[in-house]
């Protein structure tokens, strides 16, 4: 696919994914949706990608819906009710399933204002690092909405249940360093980028067999029973146990030399 709303590039073991519609504060359309979808999907399949990095070109992340199109019901925003449900099923709602298959590692790099679908964007990413200018708000509810690309189940599993839903229901927008105060986002500074990048770096230095199974492992612990993830962790130990990674990593561990993993 030649991309337009967003720009993607591999730079040795990273991925990285640029929201590309600064002229609109990168807010989503169907053709971003699209292109957004399908570089997860091949990066996620991209043995030499082993995290992948989100961010927005420009002054913002994401600023959700593009509200001129709602206001004029088109595109996306088009139809009648029934017709609306559709769309959503067929097109932002593929994101946070696209997220939810991925096994490669993602750190949001929160350039901006993540607003509304903006917001639950970067609460889909595994790891969060801001910008000081960034703000944060599930402002749905201030334009009689409510968060449909999933944003109620990803928020509260981020920040809580208490506080997801003050912010659900207030509408509130947040600044930097309450989102950290929060845990939204795991830091805040100037130097966010060069964060985001140290982030993706150590995850890709470890073993990354292991690595996908871990994040599996807590995706999975956060819904189930301990006997249930003791199973699924005894499995994957069984794997990971065998891999030449685990070998090479308690090699060099004993030899005190640097681990070179080599697989996916």
């Amino acid at each position: 696919m030649d991309y337009s709303k967003i720009i993607a590039k591999v730079e040795g073991l990273i991925g990285t994914i640029t929201l590309n519609r600064p002229e609109a504060s990168n807010a989503f359309d169907e053709q971003m949706i699209e292109e957004l979808v399908h570089c997860l999907n091949q990066f996620d399949e991209d043995n030499n990608v082993r995290c992948i990095i989100l961010t927005g070109a420009g002054k913002n992340f994401c600023a959700g819906g593009d509200v001129k199109k709602m206001l004029n019901k088109d595109g996306m925003f088009a139809g009648e009710p029934n017709e609306l449900r559709e769309r959503y099923k067929r097109g932002i709602q593929k994101i946070p399933l696209a997220f939810e298959r991925l096994s490669t590692p993602v750190v949001a790099m929160i350039n901006g204002a993540a607003i509304g679908a903006g917001l639950d964007l970067a609460c889909m990413c595994d790891i969060r690092v801001a910008a000081p200018r960034a703000k944060f708000g599930e402002t749905f509810a201030k334009l009689g909405l409510i968060p449909g690309d999933g944003g109620t189940w990803f928020l509260q599993r981020v920040v809580g249940y208490p506080k997801a839903m003050e912010m659900t229901l207030t509408a509130g927008v947040y600044n930097s360093e309450e989102a950290k105060a929060m845990n939204l986002v795991s830091y805040v500074g100037e130097d966010f980028s060069e964060k985001a990048k140290g982030f993706a770096e150590s995850i890709a230095s470890n073993a990354p067999i292991a690595i996908q199974m871990a994040k599996r492992s807590m995706q999975h612990a956060y819904e189930s029973s301990l006997q249930s993830s003791l199973d699924l962790l005894a499995a994957y130990q069984g794997i990971a146990q065998r891999t030449q990674d685990h070998f090479s990593g308690v090699g060099a561990l004993i030899d005190k030399n640097k681990a070179e993993f080599k697989h996916k």
